[in-house]
């Protein structure tokens, strides 16, 4: 059975920073593509970053460049999200997910863990 499962979210103010864990369990971790999404309220879900499985691919929302950073621990089946200079605009639910080249969609989703950003 595939579990994604989110952990680190939590609430903060503006300026500050947070680091989510996406842990795997049931699937070959290392094989994969793997991304955070969030869904603020009222708002589509929309993508923030995502890594291929060595890590040397790695791509990011414009609304979080330079203030994200998307890494991964293949022997721990596990990702994250570090978020720093945080802004009451990344208030959302966010979401690990993952998926296996070269399949563009993303199969597996996490339950997510809410991120508030207080001003």
């Amino acid at each position: 059975q595939v579990r994604l499962v989110e952990s680190g979210g939590g609430l903060v103010q503006a300026g500050g920073s947070l680091r989510l864990s996406c842990a795997a369990s049931g699937l070959t971790f290392s094989n994969l593509r793997m991304g955070w999404f969030r869904q603020a309220p009222g708002k589509e879900r929309e993508f923030v970053a995502s890594m291929n499985w060595s890590g040397g691919s790695t791509s990011y929302a414009d609304s979080v460049k330079g203030r994200f950073t998307i890494s991964r621990d293949n022997a721990e089946n596990t990702m994250y999200l570090q978020m720093n200079s945080l802004k009451p605009e990344d208030t959302a639910v966010y979401y690990c997910a993952s998926r296996r080249p070269p399949n563009k969609n993303y199969d597996y989703w996490g339950q997510g863990t809410q991120v508030t950003v207080a001003s």
